[in-house]
């Protein structure tokens, strides 16, 4: 997904119980989890995530982007109960950048756009997984503290209730590398089994702010939406990626 196809809808929504709350992975526990024995989401509530997650802290979020000079918020957060989950790649174009400071670019061109990251999270190739848009300060990337999607900007019209995970780099022509696509599964698996999603399923999303409804994978691609190359080659590997996550989650 190119920075400038970014969009995103508003509004406040309902919420929604929080089926599990995984311990999030900080920068200090990252070199472990990348050798850590997955296991299924169906683990204990209080187990970590088996992907490295590193918060907006870790990988150096200027929070002041989100705020305009006088102070004010850009764009206040709103929230809603998760519906599908969508993946992307970055499409950047860029070289030789380090992944942190990559999606730290990225969140600086979003910023100026729509006040902040336009994805829900993040994954470079080693498989680290990077906090996208803010949330609050619960400590639940992506969620607020009773369970809700916070809302991106990264497939414009269907944004409320819809995940965004963004693959970073350019995928038209190779596929995501096997670190990033073991834990795009992992993500994903946590994910739909904490929002009670079937991964092989699909649904009819309804955006709680336009009302605009359509019939769409509990899993897709940006693709599965509009017309476009994202996720690239991602996209014809969705079919085995949600039978890997569906495998996952029953353990």
């Amino acid at each position: 997904m190119r920075l400038s196809d970014f969009s995103a809808a508003r509004g406040t929504g309902q919420s929604a119980p929080l089926l599990r709350r995984r311990t999030l992975l900080t920068a200090a526990g990252a070199a472990a989890a990348l050798t850590a024995v997955s296991r299924p989401p169906s683990a204990a509530a209080d187990a970590p995530a088996a992907y490295p997650l590193l918060t907006r802290r870790d990988w150096g979020a200027d929070e002041s982007l989100r705020f305009a000079a006088d102070g004010t918020e850009l764009w206040p957060p709103q929230y809603y109960p998760v519906q599908t989950l969508s993946v992307h790649h970055t499409d950047d174009g860029s070289t030789g950048l380090e992944p942190a400071a990559l999606v730290r670019a990225i969140y600086r061109t979003a910023a100026g756009q729509y006040g902040d990251m336009g994805y829900n999270y993040l994954i470079d190739e080693n498989g680290r997984v990077y906090e996208g848009r803010w949330s609050g300060t619960d400590g639940t990337a992506a969620h607020d503290a009773a369970g809700r999607l916070v809302t991106g900007a990264h497939i414009q019209g269907y944004n409320s209730g819809n995940i965004g995970i963004a693959l970073l780099g350019t995928l038209t022509d190779r596929p995501a590398s096997p670190a990033a696509r073991g834990s795009l599964v992992q993500l994903l698996a946590e994910l739909a089994e904490r929002h009670a999603i079937a991964p092989l399923g699909k649904v009819v999303y309804r955006n709680p702010v336009s009302g605009v409804s359509r019939p769409a994978p509990a899993i897709g691609g940006h693709r599965h939406w509009t017309a476009t190359d994202c996720p690239g080659t991602v996209y014809t590997a969705m079919p085995s990626i949600r039978d890997e996550v569906a495998a996952l989650i029953a353990g």
